[in-house]
Parts: C-alpha cells; sequence; structure tokens
C-alpha cells in the first residue's frame, strides 16, 4: 500500500483532492493562531488540535513540515470592524495594564492551554507587532498594483476593482451581489469607496497606543494582512495548505487570497483547510447563550453545566472521535463515554510489552495496518482510525486472556503501529492515574479480597469487586495473579 496516498478535503474547490506538495518532500502549513486578549476558548482549542493531528501525520508520513502559527497581537478590533476600540487596549484599561502585558499574560495561557492538550509546537510562531514592516512593504505593493487607496491616513482594500479581474468570492462560493445584499453598514464606510472594501491600515487616533510610523502616517494594520504578509515571509507567495476555523472563511480567509493576489498574482495556498464549529448540548457555544467554558474549567470541572471534572487527555481523545469537518457536540455524557473508552484505549497499550509471543497467529496485523492508514489518508479521519484501534484492542485483551495466539512477527507489526498511532499520530499521553500511591492502594484492596477469598467469605470479595467496579476499576482474576485496570 502507498501510505503517501492522502487525499485532502480542498474548502476552495469543495471537494476531496489528492494531495501534492510543491516541493515533493517537505509542506508548508500556516494556522491561523488566536488574539491574545483573552483566554483561548475550547474552539479554538478544537482548531489547534485538529491541525496538531494534521502536522503529527504529515511528520508521520516522513514529510518536512514547516507548520506556522501566528500569533495576533494589534489590529484586531472591536466586532472584526476597521474602526472602533481595539480588543488589546480595551483589556489593558480594564486590566490596568499595558497592551503588551495583556498580549504576554494570554500568549503563555495559550501555550500553558495546549501544552495540556499535548499539541507540538509550531516551527514558526510570528506576531503581528514583529513583522509590522513586512505588512507594510506589502500594502505598498498593493497600492502600486492599483488594488488598494489612501483615504486620510487609512489604505483600503479596493474591492471593486479587484473583482473586475478575479472571483473574490470563489472561496466560500457566493456572487459579489450577494455578499453586497448581505453586508452591514461598518465603521470608517465613509471613507471607503465601496461597501466590501476592508482595511490594510488604519490611521491611528492620538489617544491609540499600538501605532507605527508609515507613508500613510501613524497608524496599525488591519487584522487580514498580517497573515498574507507572514505566510509570505515565512512560506512563500504559494504554499501548500491553510487552515482555521470554518468561522474565518468568508471574511478573514476571503481578504487574505484577495490581498496575496492583488499582491504578486497567486492565492497564497493550494489547499484551503477548514474545522467545525463546537457546541454543547447540541447548542453553538457562546457567551449570550450562557453555555460558553473554558479549557481551564473543563479540566477542573468548576462550571455550573459539568458534573464533574475531565482530563486533558480524556478530552483530546473526545475531540479525535469526531471527523474535523463535523461539528463536535459537548456533554457530560459523551465525556464520560470518551473517558472511558480512553481508558480501554490505553489500558490495552499497558498491556502490550507482557504479550506472549507464540509460533504460530491467531491474526494478520498488516491487513489492519492498512485500513489504519487509509483511514488518516481520507482527509485525516481520525474517528475511523480510532475505530480500527479499538479492533487491535479487542486482539490485545483476547491474547492477554490467553483466548488467542501472536507470533513475533505479527506482534511487532501490532507492538509498533499501534503505539505509533496512539501517541505519534493522535498524541495521547498515558495520564497519571496509575499513580505509585493508587497502585499501593490497588494492592491493599486486591490482598484484602485474597484474604476475604481464602476464608470463603465470597460475599465479601464480589462486593469489593463489583463496587471497584462502580468506581471504574476493573479487577481480573487470572490464572496466576490477579490485575486491574481503569475502565
Amino acid at each position: 500500500m502507498e501510505y503517501r496516498k492522502l487525499s485532502i478535503y480542498n474548502t476552495l474547490t469543495r471537494s476531496k483532492e489528492i494531495f501534492k506538495s510543491i516541493h515533493s518532500d517537505s509542506v508548508g502549513l500556516y494556522v491561523c493562531g488566536p488574539t491574545v486578549y483573552s483566554n483561548v476558548h475550547l474552539g479554538n482549542c478544537r482548531t489547534f488540535v485538529s491541525f496538531d493531528l494534521m502536522f503529527r501525520y504529515l511528520l508521520h508520513l516522513g514529510y518536512k513540515v514547516r507548520y506556522v502559527r501566528n500569533i495576533t497581537d494589534a489590529g484586531h478590533l472591536e466586532g472584526d470592524r476597521d474602526e472602533g476600540d481595539d480588543k488589546f487596549a480595551k483589556k489593558a484599561k480594564l486590566e490596568q495594564l499595558e497592551p503588551m502585558e495583556i498580549v504576554q499574560k494570554y500568549t503563555l495561557g495559550f501555550h500553558h492551554v495546549l501544552e495540556l492538550f499535548n499539541t507540538l509546537p509550531p516551527s514558526i510562531e510570528p506576531t503581528a507587532t514583529g513583522h509590522i514592516c513586512e505588512q507594510i512593504e506589502m500594502i505598498k505593493v498593493i497600492v502600486d498594483n492599483g488594488y488598494a487607496y489612501e483615504k486620510d491616513g487609512s489604505v483600503y482594500f479596493d474591492v471593486e476593482k479587484y473583482t473586475k479581474k478575479y472571483n473574490y468570492g470563489e472561496l466560500t462560493n457566493r456572487k459579489l451581489e450577494d455578499l453586497l445584499v448581505n453586508t452591514r453598514e461598518l465603521g470608517g464606510q465613509n471613507e471607503k469607496k465601496g461597501r466590501l472594501d476592508f482595511a490594510l491600515w488604519i490611521h491611528a487616533k492620538p489617544e491609540h497606543i499600538m501605532r507605527w510610523p508609515s507613508p500613510w502616517g501613524w497608524g496599525f494594520p488591519g487584522w487580514h494582512i498580517e497573515c498574507s504578509a507572514m505566510s509570505k515571509k515565512y512560506l512563500g507567495e504559494q504554499f501548500d495548505i491553510h487552515g482555521g476555523g470554518m468561522d474565518l472563511q468568508a471574511t478573514h480567509h476571503t481578504n487574505e487570497i484577495a490581498q496575496s493576489i492583488a499582491c504578486h498574482g497567486t492565492g497564497p495556498a493550494r489547499y484551503w483547510v477548514h474545522s467545525n464549529m463546537l457546541t454543547v448540548n447540541g447548542t453553538r457555544m457562546s457567551k449570550s447563550a450562557g453555555n460558553g467554558f473554558l479549557p481551564l474549567e473543563l479540566f477542573s470541572g468548576n462550571h455550573p453545566l459539568l458534573e464533574r471534572a475531565y482530563t486533558p487527555m480524556s478530552v483530546r481523545f473526545f475531540m479525535m472521535q469526531t471527523h474535523y469537518r463535523s461539528t463536535l457536540d459537548f456533554s457530560n455524557e459523551a465525556l464520560k463515554a470518551s473517558e472511558k473508552g480512553y481508558r480501554r484505549l490505553m489500558n490495552a497499550v499497558s498491556l502490550l510489552d507482557n504479550l506472549k509471543i507464540s509460533s504460530h497467529t491467531d491474526f494478520d496485523i498488516s491487513v489492519s495496518i492498512e485500513r489504519c492508514y487509509a483511514a488518516m489518508n481520507d482527509d485525516f479521519n481520525s474517528s475511523i482510525l480510532i475505530a480500527e484501534l479499538f479492533e487491535w484492542v479487542r486482539i490485545i485483551n483476547t491474547i492477554n486472556d490467553g483466548k488467542a495466539s501472536i507470533d513475533e512477527t505479527n506482534f511487532k507489526l501490532l507492538n509498533t503501529s499501534m503505539k505509533s498511532f496512539v501517541f505519534d499520530v493522535l498524541g495521547l499521553l498515558q495520564e497519571s492515574d496509575n499513580s505509585e500511591t493508587l497502585n499501593r492502594v490497588m494492592n491493599f484492596v486486591i490482598d484484602m479480597r485474597k484474604k476475604a477469598k481464602s476464608e470463603k467469605n465470597y460475599a465479601t470479595a464480589d462486593y469489593i469487586r463489583d463496587a471497584l467496579q462502580d468506581i471504574g476499576i476493573q479487577i481480573k482474576d487470572g490464572k496466576d495473579d490477579v490485575t486491574w485496570n481503569l475502565v
């Protein structure tokens, strides 16, 4: 089987395509990162965990991946508009801090949460404020090419001029007429030629804290130009994959494409990949609905909607059980089921190294391995991969119970592939539930149960077994010993 036969759903063409990188053994991947003026929310985390899976799988396939994920620390105004309050300045006033203290505080918090989710760090993590020069230079080229104009110190992209030659709505498959009908009046509209025009550079009022000198006067960059400038700097005028949440398609990513084409004649990426939204009990997560909670609240259980805490790996596993393009719905019932599945999976992995090797086998692992690759090659379908891995869980438990055999060749395939898919591709970790203290407690409980059985007090022995089962600990009576695991 050709393991590099990867297909990706391309939002730009609205179809699955066989992935072919621009450079045969290298991949350029750009993902829109967080705006660091508040704590990262779960919807963001779902996006970053999804692209961590893709990053990991591309590495697993042997590609050299340059993964760029930006930090937006300037230029993002309230309501995604071209005029109004700066998100960083507003939060700085509320917390009585400098804007860059806000940036530092929430950048560190963002990194901490993603570390708990065991996401790999990107190859490069550029900031908007660190690339003001690159953004100014790109704006100058767009102006020189006739696709932008200056008005009172601000520079706007001329969408109507652009659409005379290019399709502005190609990413979302929407016509210009429909976009105009659905566009509400925005701030700064009196300065613009057209309703769809958006700011590349915004004139800074005297009281605006975060501002820089430019050919058009003191100001700051618009939200969209930063990603165009930074992706170009680190990945080139055209690269392989551009990703982000589906909420970025209609405006941010549409404008990124227009900026890049207006600057150098080509769209930035060949494949556009978008993760779907997150809901809670079937309702879209939002502050106004009162159903929003932060990752750390999920891990501590400190939220009215949560019955208890859930560990980072249980939540990561929960996210992986749903394909990244499908809606992910959080509920206590779903999280509990995923926690149980995660523990079953990790328990099977822990049994691998002690499996008995036989001279014959009841399993051909190579066929199952091909199905695992087929799942991941089908647009990173982690949900199907996990289903295949649970077939391996069944095989491992059957062998461990002495009801089936596996030879050395198939054991090596199973051992290597299971750990590779679980740890390297899915990015799961063995959490410290099986701590030394818990081990000592369980040894004590098992000794008590053995004593009860030796005294023929079978009612007490059964009670201990059943009570442990109720709290998620399973006891197994083997031929030579008694073992336990979390379920």
